[in-house]
């Protein structure tokens, strides 16, 4: 089971549970995932860490017929994950640098089209968010570092 952080056009946010990603890809093309909140089915992904439901022990997994092989397939080392991680990061996100509250904010507000970003943000920036009510993720920086990404 993969889990993806979804949210709908009027910015309801709620998890999917999925077999796979190309499950989820192929539910959301035939408008069979909507918000349970208001049943819009105009579904995006957010930015999220992937998260794995394996329900039972790695030991438990190699028993079963498929699921070893499968499991081992998807998950590949702790490195490739990362890697992936990385890579949907990119590919998701425009880098806002140093004006991350800024943009957060005017999206927030309504000032600005809403999409994902990345940036940097000091502690007490990410803390005027929350009290703002505007939800970000913290990463450590540490993830990017060999790709110098900000």
């Amino acid at each position: 089971m993969i889990v993806f952080n979804l949210a709908c056009e009027q910015d309801h946010t709620f998890e999917g549970w999925f077999a796979s990603g190309e499950a989820f890809e192929q539910q959301h093309a035939r408008g069979l995932v909507s918000c349970p909140i208001c049943g819009d089915a105009s579904i995006r992904k957010q930015v999220s860490a992937p998260r794995l439901n394996l329900g039972h022990t790695h030991a438990e997994h190699r028993d079963h017929k498929t699921g070893g092989e499968e499991l081992q397939a998807y998950m590949g080392s702790e490195q490739m994950l990362i890697r992936q991680f990385k890579q949907f990061i990119m590919n998701n996100t425009e880098n806002v640098g140093a004006a991350f509250a800024e943009t957060a904010r005017r999206m927030h507000y309504g000032e600005e089209a809403h999409r994902n970003i990345r940036g940097r943000v000091s502690r007490e920036e990410a803390e005027e968010l929350r009290e703002e009510g505007i939800d970000t993720m913290s990463i450590p920086g540490g993830i990017f570092l060999d790709e110098g990404v900000q």
